[in-house]
Formats: C-alpha cells, structure tokens, sequence
C-alpha cells in the first residue's frame, strides 16, 4: 500500500493508450491498492493507471457518499445525449474547463475479482467513467475544448487564452 505520485502534463505516459489486462493477480490488486490510496489522498473523483505511471486499463473511483471501487478493461458500449460540464484533473492541475459530455453512459468492464460489470450512469458518474476511460486512451479532457476561452486557471480565476497559457 503506497500513496503514488500523480503523473501531469506533458508526461508521455498520459498520450498512450492502455494495455488489455489479461490476468487479475498479485501485481495487479497490488496495483489497485496503490491506486486507491493515492485518490483517498487526493482530491479528485477518478484516477486511471496511466496518471500513476502505468500503462494499464484500470480506473478507481470515489463518487460521494460511494464506495470506492476499480473498474478493470473498462469501456463505453452506449452513449445518450449531451451536457456542458465543467471538468477538471489531476494531471492538469490548477486548470478547469468546459466540455461536452454524455448526458448518460453505458460500461462495461470486470471488478478486481474479475466478476463482470456493467454500469449504467447519469450526472457525475458519468462524466467521471467517460473522463477515466478517455485517459486509458491517451485522451484527456482538455482535448475536448472548442476553445482556450473555455480552459480557466482556478487560482486566477482567467481563462487560459487570456493569459496565454496551455
């Protein structure tokens, strides 16, 4: 059990996509583990393998008032809609922006134990499924802006074209 260090930008790891894991062992509940604790001691809502050095399809999450749980190979089988949200990282730290996400998501994907899930999700947890498993694919959300205007530096309360960065 280990609390560790979150990768951020521009950290190649967070532009690969993520290994198929074939077997739930020791290394990967291990792995889990590792996991768990680094986002208890953070304060983000999801953390996928990849923003802690690991090239792994593997995601936790936290929603509030939730369990923590690992969702392994996860992936998106449906999609419903469309909401404006305002989405943050831990691999982007400091920075928040507008995007679009799914107003509801479908996914699939095996537990630690390799029992199969399936999660059907609105609101929050539905941004935060799409915005782990978009990391497990080299994504991240700041992809998805239409504009610097919608990328905000949260100790400055500017946008980020507005004082040039990202």
């Amino acid at each position: 059990m280990a609390i560790k260090p979150i990768r951020c930008l521009p950290d190649p790891i967070l532009r690969k996509k993520a290994k198929r894991i074939s077997t739930i062992d020791k290394s990967i509940l291990k792995l889990i583990t590792d996991m768990k604790d680094t986002l208890s001691n953070a304060t983000g809502l999801g953390l996928s393998a990849p923003q802690v050095g690991v090239s792994l399809r593997l995601c936790v999450l936290h929603m509030p008032e939730e369990e923590l749980f690992a969702l392994v190979n996860p992936r998106v089988i449906k999609r419903i809609g469309e909401r404006e949200v305002v989405e943050g990282c831990l691999s982007i730290p400091s920075y928040q922006g507008r995007i679009k996400r799914s107003a509801a998501v479908t996914v699939t994907g095996v537990d630690r134990y390799g029992k199969p899930m399936r999660i059907r999700a609105t609101g929050i947890l539905a941004q935060a499924l799409e915005h782990e498993i978009d990391h497990l694919d080299g994504i991240l959300y700041i992809d998805h802006l239409n504009s610097l205007d919608k990328l905000y530096r949260l100790d400055l309360g500017q946008s980020a074209a507005e004082i040039g960065a990202a």
